[in-house]
């Protein structure tokens, strides 16, 4: 029972900490009719409906059949890098951070494999991770942060990509002078994998995959009820791709909840409040960039939230938080676990040249920052 625990634990911390954080709220401000508009029913019912067809469009290959067909394409060392690095870049603005990560670095790591590109194996994947993370920036449905931000703030949308859209464009570039720099040697192409053509079937279930994700992003520009997709979700999953269910993030649904009664709790403390806000104030990018270092960019957006009402600021500085730390983005441990179960991965020398590349990138995003807000 002691080693479940402990196992648990080290899976799912920030889900850990939030909880405990959360009772010990509670305790200093104890449970009322308040609590009741804690959570944001909105952003949880949207988290969960873009997880559950993002997963049913995973199991179906979709992802895995255009990595490979691009992948066929790739004739020496400098397109193989950047084919792998702008596909998460380009899918995490669409698919989140998470699913391109999970997605896409098995697949990398077993075509390096066999194209004895394992001494590529670090760079490639620490690239592709910055990339997934700095791509899925650009939209509310590129990772969980930018939909919970955008969602609570009542931004227009082309605020939000005003927003963006500077350190989207200018990661980009970075991302292909990194693929540039790899040299011209020459590769013999991997042969896309045979695999089966859909069946009429899988045909219905593509289709109705791709209208339900249609139609997240429409709730999601508040365009549709968030409602309404929620009953057509739950009314195709619960009867016919019911086993999808499953693999939705329930943990990352309960940390939100945990933080949303944490961050209501501390908003109804006085002098707490007046103390965040006044550190906010002025220092919005630059404090929520810290905070991501150490309790990752997710919790550092719903926490301080409640503190500014800049959320132009703060949607910058916890996406460019992401860079830095192994925790500072939750979705840059998903490429290492992968990476450490390879035999003979050297963890200390994928860690080393992580750190150093997160830092150059984030500081080049906070000097492009430093840059527009006052030129």
């Amino acid at each position: 029972m002691k080693e479940k625990l402990i196992a648990f634990f080290k899976k799912e911390t920030i889900l850990c900490i939030s909880g405990v954080l959360a009772v010990v709220s509670a305790c200093i401000i104890p449970p009322d009719a308040t609590y009741k508009g804690y959570c944001d029913i909105r952003v949880l019912t949207l988290l969960f409906c873009l997880m559950a067809v993002m997963g049913g469009l995973q199991q179906m290959g979709v992802f895995d059949r255009f990595a490979s067909e691009l992948l066929s394409k790739a004739k020496n060392l400098r397109q193989l890098t950047t084919t792998l690095v702008m596909l998460c870049f380009f899918s995490a603005m669409l698919v989140t951070n998470d699913v391109a990560l999970i997605t896409f670095v098995p697949f990398t790591i077993m075509l390096l494999q066999r194209a004895n590109l394992t001494d590529r194996m670090i760079p490639f994947i620490v690239m592709q991770t910055i990339a997934a993370n700095l791509g899925s920036m650009l939209t509310p449905v590129g990772n969980p942060q930018n939909l919970y931000l955008y969602t609570i703030s009542g931004m227009e949308m082309g605020n939000f990509f005003a927003t963006t859209l500077p350190y989207v464009l200018f990661s980009y570039l970075l991302l292909f002078l990194f693929s540039l720099l790899q040299g011209s040697k020459p590769l013999t192409p991997p042969k896309p994998a045979e695999q089966n053509a859909y069946d009429v079937k899988e045909k219905a279930y593509l289709l109705v995959l791709s209208v339900l994700f249609f139609l997240c992003i429409l709730a999601v520009f508040r365009i549709i009820p968030y409602q309404a997709i929620l009953i057509a979700i739950l009314l195709w999953f619960l009867l016919v791709q019911k086993d999808i269910l499953k693999r939705v993030d329930y943990c990352l649904l309960l940390t939100f909840a945990f933080f949303f009664v944490l961050i209501g709790n501390l908003g109804r403390i006085p002098a707490l409040r007046e103390t965040l806000q006044s550190l906010m104030l002025g220092r919005e990018v630059l404090v929520s960039f810290l905070s991501c270092q150490f309790i990752s960019n997710v919790p550092a957006a719903v926490l301080l939230s409640e503190f500014t009402d800049r959320y132009d600021l703060l949607i910058a500085g916890v996406n460019i938080g992401g860079l830095g730390t192994l925790i500072a983005s939750m979705a840059s441990l998903i490429s290492y676990k992968y990476f450490a179960q390879v035999p003979g991965a050297k963890k200390g020398h994928y860690l080393l040249y992580f750190t150093i590349m997160n830092v150059l990138f984030a500081a080049v995003l906070l000097g492009l920052y430093a840059f527009l807000a006052y030129r």
